[in-house]
């Protein structure tokens, strides 16, 4: 890597965050001020061996600061503790310790110059490093001792057990909150980011999207993140960003549902053989990046076997084959996530973006991953490569984002087993059987685009029976009530819209939302 000082201009400018500057003083025609939402920007940095040994600098001395407001605190606490076993009354026991983080730098402040220095030449060192470091570390250490003191009290729901010092082992990371960092605006490349005391470090991947929100003033970077994981320096940004004010379009024809005020709707069926199925015939396949990988994380699994690895019963310490093994496993694994969260990433984006309202399934997906033996050991492992809620997770706050109507379909809405055409619910429809033929209409479908075309078609019951405001909104239990034929007592409870009775219907992970076992390898 070759230094970057050079390419910059002293006087370049630098998008920095303005303390006490608001969004509303400065946003652009057709921007709503009071949908403010905090997005994060991450971006790989390629820095120098001597900015990578300061960044690498600045994450110690946070660590540094934590442990010592920690060991203060503790020692505190001992010290009370010991003092009341000895039936000291509590008026003469020595006075606590605050741990606000205004305390916490207060305190700090006045013994950085004995505590923070070299042992063996006995130099300061602290003026190295920026003071967000330290503030930032102390700011933690106050966090963590205030969550572990409301889990006691109750003022927070959970156990939080007391915390523990951070090891040299961990994960650095260190947090700006003041001072000169940002996006260097006019560097030509869009590349370059300011981060104080380092100064202008390489951004591996252009800034350019970012750079064009802060300068038109509908966004502004509030703090920024370093942190070290997988072999790569990151900078994440936490900015507030003014949404666009969006209205929904009038309804229009296509090939998608189109209903009243929520527009072009479309309905989203998700499974493994097909990632999505959209009802307007789209079948986007399941890239089964697990899978993909398998061999070779087997390959390395069975070389770690053969290395020495640690032990706690015996202290032994792993061998340098083990630990660079474990670092290959590591990247196989970081390789999956990345290109998982990659694809879901563009698919949620494609349908926020090219639809106004989206209809989905509330699947339970912790009781469809749930153990249920050897034969449904790989359905497990394809439904967790899937990250069907993932794929929820993404579509609520991207359709928030950009004022897309989001519905969800009750859990037990017979999306497979009706027919699209007439509404006629089939008594049983097997997981063998994948195209749906009705017996009534004689219509003829894939199974998975006959879901989303029910799915598509709950966006007309829900726009009928309330205001188009409901678009947005997650509804469950408005639906089509559909056609009922003489059948058993199972496809009554599924036409009723109900979980049939018995425990089958109600305990086994293996059943799609409408009873059937939906999804397949």
């Amino acid at each position: 890597m070759t230094s970057t000082a050079g390419l910059i201009d002293p006087g370049a400018q630098v998008t920095a965050p303005t303390p006490g500057r608001t969004l509303d003083a400065t946003v652009e025609q057709g921007v709503d001020s009071s949908r403010v939402v905090i997005r994060a920007f991450v971006y790989v940095l390629d820095p120098t061996p001597e900015q990578a040994s300061a960044l690498r600098s600045h994450c110690g001395a946070q660590r540094f600061a934590y442990n010592w407001a920690l060991s203060e605190i503790k020692a505190n606490l001992d010290q009370r503790a010991a003092e009341r076993s000895y039936e000291i009354p509590d008026a003469e026991l020595t006075p606590p310790v605050s741990w606000s983080a205004y305390s916490l730098r207060k305190h700090w402040n006045i013994v950085k110059n004995d505590v923070a220095v070299n042992a063996a030449t006995g130099q300061v060192w602290w003026p190295e490093n920026s003071k967000e470091a330290y503030s930032s570390g102390l700011a933690n250490c106050a966090a963590a001792l205030s969550n572990w003191s409301d889990a006691r009290s109750g003022k927070r729901k959970g156990l939080m057990g007391f915390p523990r010092f951070k090891s040299k082992r961990a994960v650095l990371s260190c947090r700006f909150t003041t001072g000169s960092f940002g996006l260097v605006t006019d560097s030509g490349d869009r590349r370059h980011i300011q981060l104080p005391r380092i100064g202008v470090v390489r951004s591996a991947e252009s800034t350019r999207k970012l750079a064009r929100k802060t300068i038109a003033g509908t966004a502004r970077i509030r703090s920024a993140t370093l942190s070290f994981r997988r072999g790569r320096w990151q900078v994440s940004f936490s900015v507030e960003i003014a949404l666009p004010a969006r209205a929904l379009p009038p309804a229009t024809t296509g090939t998608s549902a189109a209903v009243g005020d929520c527009g072009v709707v479309v309905g989203v069926d998700v499974g493994v053989k097909h990632l999505a199925v959209l009802s307007n015939g789209e079948m986007i396949e399941n890239p089964t990046h697990a899978r993909k990988h398998a061999k070779q994380l087997r390959s390395l699994g069975r070389r770690a076997s053969r290395r020495v690895g640690p032990d706690r019963r015996t202290g032994q310490q792993p061998s340098r084959r083990w630990l660079r093994t474990q670092e290959q496993i590591r990247a196989v694994h970081t390789r999956i996530a990345n290109s998982r969260r990659d694809h879901l990433h563009k698919l949620t984006t494609r349908l926020v973006r090219d639809f106004d309202t989206v209809v989905v399934e509330d699947l339970n997906v912790a009781g469809m991953t749930r153990s249920g033996g050897a034969y449904k050991r790989g359905l497990n492992r394809a439904l967790q490569d899937a990250a069907f809620a993932e794929i929820r997770r993404q579509l609520t706050y991207k359709c928030e984002w950009a004022g897309t109507g989001l519905q969800v379909a009750d859990r037990w809405y017979p999306s497979s087993k009706t027919c699209s055409n007439c509404q006629v619910v089939k008594a049983k429809l097997p997981l063998n059987v994948r195209v749906f033929s009705c017996d009534a209409c004689g219509f003829r479908a894939d199974r998975d685009h006959n879901a989303a075309l029910n799915l598509a078609a709950l966006a007309a019951v829900v726009d009928g029976g309330a205001s188009s405001a409901s678009c947005g909104r997650d509804v469950k239990d408005a639906r089509q009530k559909p056609t009922i034929r003489p059948a058993t007592r199972w496809a009554d409870g599924i036409a009723a819209g109900t979980p049939p009775g018995g425990e089958r219907a109600r305990g086994n992970p293996d059943t799609h939302a409408d009873g059937t076992k939906r999804h397949s390898a």
